[in-house]
């Protein structure tokens, strides 16, 4: 009986980018945790509500677990908002852009009570 072994998969590398892309992409990147430290405070604060950001999210917070939003927000701890998420049935590592629309209407429904 012979045995049969695969070939090795070749290891593929990201593109090379330029000092002005590498620089471009961390501008970005940047802007977007300014962006997002800004919502949280807005969070905190009371200025915006997490239901807002859930339902018509911007751009900028896309990205963002669903979980670090809800910690954010006043009286949402670690068991509240993983309660929230296991009922909603929404994964920890879930980003707000991932949500798919039974869960963010699910998601929206618990926040409303």
């Amino acid at each position: 009986m012979a045995t049969t072994t695969t070939p090795p998969k070749p290891v593929t590398q990201a593109p090379e980018r330029s000092l002005d892309q590498r620089m471009e992409a961390l501008r970005r990147a940047n802007q977007i945790r300014s962006r997002r430290a800004q919502l949280k405070k807005d969070l905190k604060s009371g200025r915006t509500s997490i239901q807002a950001v859930i339902a018509d999210p911007p751009e900028f917070v896309m990205t963002a677990k669903v979980f670090d939003m809800l910690m954010a927000v006043p009286k949402y701890g670690k068991v509240k908002a993983t309660r929230f998420l296991t009922t909603c049935r929404i994964s920890h590592g879930k980003t707000i852009g991932g949500l798919s629309d039974r869960q963010r209407s699910e998601l929206l429904e618990h926040l409303h009570r």
